[in-house]
């Protein structure tokens, strides 16, 4: 499904945690970190426990130069994913942060 496709299922009430993310890593992919920040922001709001989001949001966030930000992400992201056993995500997020400090 494409972008187009996508916000307009969200215009028309349409709102998840696995939407916001789609569309968010698809405006992070065209470097529309602002974009890419609102959806994942959302994201991460409605399932907190999502660890993709987190760590999307936190290289979004880094786009931005927002780095305090992004650091708060990619730990929450970190400890999200250990909590569900996702070391790859986890492992990621770590270096990315250590890039970011």
């Amino acid at each position: 499904m494409d972008q187009v496709n996508l916000e307009k299922m969200l215009e028309q009430g349409t709102d998840n945690a696995l939407l916001r993310y789609t569309l968010g890593t698809l405006f992070l992919k065209q470097k529309d970190y602002a974009q890419a920040v609102e959806h994942l922001s959302k994201a991460v709001e409605l399932d907190p426990k999502h660890s993709a989001s987190w760590k999307h949001l936190g290289k979004a966030l880094a786009g931005m130069e927002r780095v305090e930000e992004a650091v708060a992400s990619y730990q929450q992201g970190i400890e999200v994913a250990e909590e569900k056993g996702d070391i790859q995500a986890a492992k990621e997020m770590r270096v990315f942060l250590k890039r970011l400090m």
